[in-house]
Parts: structure tokens; C-alpha cells; sequence
């Protein structure tokens, strides 16, 4: 500020008669006294709490200020809808060159797959799962849920999803059986491998189909994200089939999840989810430092301990890079910049927040009208799920579904998928904050007004708030944007949907994908002789991942960050 001002002076003395100098530079300090005065007025204020004001107080100096947009106005946002989402459908309809499981289908060949993580993880790997049975033509067993992991939860897949559903909905993409096959009146012992991440379909083929047919029957284990997103066209309409069709919650969870977003209707006629991620195992693995001290420091550190391999370098540096869940308070922030007044109410999805009320206290000044799954229901309707994590979670995962605007504050499986499913059911208002871009604005907001804070927020976070094409077809995790399975209208209205005896869905209207196919041609029914190859082309070393096939299920070693990260970050 000073500068400018020298700026200013210099150029007077040169443009202006010494006489009207004095005058001059009075009047330039009143209008700077009244930018001082109008800078000091911001709303809303901005509290004094863990992981706050710590953070706020530091500002990034003259190199973050150079990088911020300017004070001009930007059009506001539809708070509560796309205008243009209503072009848009889903169309997971498959193509005719996708044939009938009755045809694909091969005698004795049967896939049993063990899931890993929490709910929305073991989701992934259920899609996959069928995928998966679809390129080997096999018969899927129904996946086996993770009941070991970090949640400890001993549901299996009939007490979340309704099985029945899901077996009819698929019958014509591949059949699926409830238990694994028998021979003299005992299950078959599967034979147990697993795949490298991101397998390809030529991958299933050259490393898993010829031990199927040696073997008929496989078990895969750890099953998460072992698929590739790069399939052809018909095998991701099929994953967006799974995904957003076949999987339903059963009746108990549907209904209460249901019920909690009447009654959030009641209060007001639209209403945000905020999925919050601000749990001490998220922040702790994170390795982000949010301004508290060697207290925060202390605990935070201590859960890392956890995970052996867990290295964190520069912990400030996690945020700086956009890698780290906002704060309570700076979601609150970007919601109020953005246009949400103090009067909309707010359902959030979390569990334990690191700092309690201390670090929840900004945002429920922010937003007063603040509810949780807890806060809605009675004990009584809560009770058959409270020590279930996984139905707790599929809750939280029906109501922010069903919310007017779901803000995301981390990239996690729960969030990829209903991005992904909001994009795929019409581009519901989804916003995805900018955590890069935000931070140095967060960091240097006690130096700019409400109004520079609130245009510059609602200018970065254009492109993040679930506009149609926000994503660049074929960008992006296909989970989180599933552009295979959307479509555009054209001037025919469109009417979709789903017959559950043929699966296939309906379409009134000509359908013009707004992406290219991504791969080549339907993968084809593969014979022994076809298939009995060595692969070369994923794994030149002949490696893979296929290590002491009889093993059990948790003896392999666990993976580097990336797998710790996915498996917290449902």
C-alpha cells in the first residue's frame, strides 16, 4: 500500500504545478483513509479457534497477492442447480454388440471377490467386480465385504444392498450366484490370486483367465480399484449400470436415509449436504498442519504412528498444494462467499471432528441452521445402525445424494462416486472446493474486504461447482466423471428408464455423447487355446502381482501411501 502511494506522489510532482501538490496529496490520503475504513468492514468476522486463526493470521506476502484475480465482479452462480444440466442425461443403455450373458457366459468359471476398505471403497470394487466377470466370462459369485479392516464392521452385502436387486438388474450383463459352487455337496476350494492396480482387460486376460480355466474357480482379494479406467465404451456403460442402477440399500437404510431428507425439507425447501472429512485419522494421515501448535502436533502425530510407512515432510506443504480438507471455518467461508446466506440449513455427513465444538463453533456462526444424521433421527430409528459403520455411512451417502447442493471437502471414495452420480443424474449443484487456489486467499484474508474475498472465491471456483463439461472428456477418475455414460438432448424431450427384466433402458431421443469413446471394440468371448498366452505387454518383467497364490487373505504386505490413502479416505 505504501508503494502505491509513492507511486502516486512521484507522478503528481511531475504532472502537476508545485501549488496543487499539498491539496493533492490530501486528498489522495482521505481516499486511502477510506479504503483503510472499508477494508476493516468485511463480513462475516472471522473467529479465533484451533486450526483458524493460527492458520489466517500468516499471510504469503506480495508473491500470493500478485497471483489473485482482481476485485471485478464475476456473474453469480445458480446456488441451487445447473441451468444447463438439464441438457444432460445418463445413458448407460449398452450397445448391440454387447452380447447376452447366455451367450458370454462359460461352464466353470466362477470369480469371488473379496473387497477391501470402507463402504464407498468396497463399492468401487464391487463395480469392478462385475466388470471384471464380464471380460472373463465368468459367474460372479456376490462379492465379499471387507468385515476386517479399520471399521471393523461384520455387515455382509445382503444387510446393505438389496441382493435380490442386484443379481436381477445384472442378469443380463453377467450371472451372479449368492454362494460360491459345490462339488459332492461341499464348496469348491478357490484358488486365490490378485491383480496389479489398474488392470487392464488384457491384463484379466493373460493373468487371470488361464488360471481360471485350470483352476474354475478364483478368488481375488483386496479387491479395489484393480480395474483400469480405460475400457472400451459398452464395459463402462456396464459400470455405470452397476453403480447407479443395480446397487441399492436395502429397505431399512433407504427408508431412514429417506426420511432424514423429508425432514430436512420441512425446515426449508432446499438444503445442503457437506460431506466435512475433518476426522483426526484423515487429518493425521494427511500429514497437514492446521495452525495448532505442538498440541496438534502431538496428537495428530501420534495416530500417524499407525502407519509404519508414513513419512510427512513439510507439513504446511500439504496445504499449500491443495492436498488437505479445508477447515470447518474455511468451508463455511468459501459457502458464504459463494452466495449462501446464514439462514440455509446444512446436513453434515461426518464422523468425529478433530477439536470437537471448538473447531465446529466458525461454522455454525457461519450457518446456524446446522444438522446431522443424529441431531434428525430418534434413538430408536438409529439404533439398529449405530454399530455399523458401513450402514451409518450409506445414511450419510442417501442424504447428501438427495441434498439441493452436496459440497465435498476432500476427494475421497465417497466423494468421487456421488460426484460422479450427481453428474450422471442430471448435474445436481455439486461443489468441489479449489483447495490450491483457496489456501493463499484464505491466508491473506484479514487483508482484503468481504466483497475482494467474495468475488475472487466465486472466480476460482468456477469450474468446480458440477457445471456440465466442467472435467475434460477422458480426465479426471471415471468414477468422478463418468462421461461414457452421459449424454446430451437433443430437441426430442428424453424419458429414461430402467426395465429391471431386460436391463437395458429406454431412450425417447437421440443421444449425442459430449465425449469420444475411449478404447477399442466390446472385448470377445475368448477360448482356452485363445487365451493360454503369456502377457508382455503390462508386465515385461513377468513380475505382477500374483505372489504366493495360496496365501491368506492379510499376508501380503500392505501397500505404499496410495493404498493407505484410498482405504482412509472414504
Amino acid at each position: 500500500m505504501g508503494q502505491w502511494r509513492r507511486r502516486g506522489q512521484h507522478h503528481a510532482q511531475h504532472q502537476f504545478p508545485r501549488r496543487i501538490a499539498l491539496p493533492g496529496a490530501a486528498l489522495l490520503l482521505f481516499f486511502l483513509a477510506v479504503s483503510l475504513v472499508s477494508f476493516s468492514l468485511y463480513v462475516p468476522p472471522l473467529t479465533d479457534h484451533l486450526g483458524h486463526v493460527s492458520s489466517s493470521r500468516r499471510s504469503l506476502g506480495s508473491r500470493s497477492s500478485r497471483r489473485r484475480p482482481g476485485n471485478e465482479r464475476v456473474a453469480p452462480i445458480d446456488l441451487w442447480g445447473s441451468k444447463l444440466g438439464s441438457n444432460f442425461f445418463g445413458c448407460s443403455n449398452s450397445s448391440g454388440k454387447f452380447l447376452d450373458s447366455s451367450v458370454t457366459t462359460q461352464p466353470d468359471r466362477y470369480l469371488i471377490i473379496v473387497t477391501s476398505g470402507g463402504l464407498n471403497q468396497q463399492r468401487t470394487g464391487i463395480v469392478d467386480a462385475v466388470v471384471a466377470a464380464r471380460i472373463l466370462n465368468a459367474t460372479l459369485v456376490v462379492p465379499k465385504l471387507d468385515q476386517r479392516s479399520f471399521w471393523k464392521d461384520s455387515s455382509n452385502f445382503s444387510e446393505i444392498f438389496d441382493i435380490n436387486w442386484f443379481i436381477s438388474f445384472l442378469a443380463k450383463d453377467v450371472n451372479i450366484i449368492k454362494e460360491p459352487p459345490e462339488k459332492g455337496g461341499k464348496a469348491v476350494k478357490p484358488y486365490k490370486m490378485r491383480v496389479p492396480r489398474k488392470c487392464t482387460p488384457k491384463c484379466y486376460l493373460n493373468r487371470v483367465l488361464p488360471a481360471l480355466l485350470k483352476k474354475h474357480v478364483i478368488r481375488m482379494t483386496k479387491y479395489d480399484y484393480r480395474l483400469s479406467n480405460k475400457l472400451d465404451r459398452d464395459l463402462q456403460k456396464l459400470r455405470c449400470r452397476v453403480n447407479y442402477h443395480a446397487l441399492r440399500f436395502t429397505d431399512p437404510i433407504q427408508e431412514l436415509g429417506e426420511k432424514l431428507i423429508k425432514r430436512m425439507r420441512e425446515k426449508s425447501r432446499h438444503f445442503i449436504a457437506l460431506h466435512l472429512r475433518f476426522e483426526p485419522d484423515m487429518l493425521a494421515f494427511s500429514g497437514c498442519y492446521y495452525g495448532g501448535g505442538e498440541k496438534e502436533k502431538r496428537e495428530l502425530g501420534s495416530i500417524r504412528k499407525r502407519w509404519k510407512t508414513l513419512h510427512i515432510g513439510d507439513p504446511e506443504k500439504g496445504r499449500r498444494q491443495g492436498r488437505c480438507p479445508l477447515t470447518p471455518e474455511e468451508v463455511g467461508l468459501m459457502l458464504r462467499a459463494l452466495g449462501y446466506k446464514s439462514d440455509v440449513h446444512i446436513y453434515v455427513a461426518s464422523g468425529e471432528i478433530y477439536g470437537g465444538e471448538d473447531t465446529l463453533a466458525p461454522l455454525k456462526l457461519l450457518f446456524p441452521n446446522y444438522h446431522t444424521k443424529e441431531t434428525l433421527s430418534t434413538e430408536e430409528e438409529l439404533a439398529p445402525f449405530l454399530t455399523h459403520s458401513s450402514r451409518m455411512a450409506a445414511i450419510d451417502f442417501i442424504v447428501c445424494d438427495g441434498s439441493d447442493a452436496f459440497v465435498t471437502n476432500n476427494n475421497g471414495n465417497m466423494a468421487k462416486i456421488l460426484v460422479g452420480r450427481r453428474r450422471y443424474f442430471g448435474h445436481k449443484r455439486t461443489i468441489r472446493p479449489s483447495a490450491k487456489q483457496l489456501y493463499p486467499l484464505f491466508m491473506n484474508r484479514s487483508n482484503i474486504s468481504w466483497d475482494a474475498f467474495s468475488s475472487q472465491v466465486q472466480t476460482i471456483q468456477k469450474g468446480f461447482i458440477g457445471e456440465p463439461m466442467e472435467i475434460t472428456p477422458g480426465r479426471g477418475e471415471f468414477h468422478a466423471n463418468p462421461a461414457a455414460c452421459i449424454c446430451e438432448k437433443t430437441g426430442i424431450k428424453s424419458v429414461v428408464r430402467s426395465d429391471s427384466r431386460s436391463n437395458r433402458e429406454t431412450v425417447n431421443s437421440t443421444e449425442i455423447s459430449y465425449n469420444k469413446p475411449i478404447g477399442g471394440p466390446t472385448y470377445p468371448i475368448y477360448t482356452d487355446e485363445e487365451a493360454d498366452r503369456s502377457d508382455t505387454e503390462d508386465d515385461p518383467a513377468g513380475i505382477g502381482e500374483m505372489i504366493d497364490m495360496e496365501a491368506e487373505d492379510d499376508s501380503l504386505a500392505s501397500r505404499v501411501d496410495s493404498v493407505l490413502e484410498e482405504i482412509l479416505s472414504d
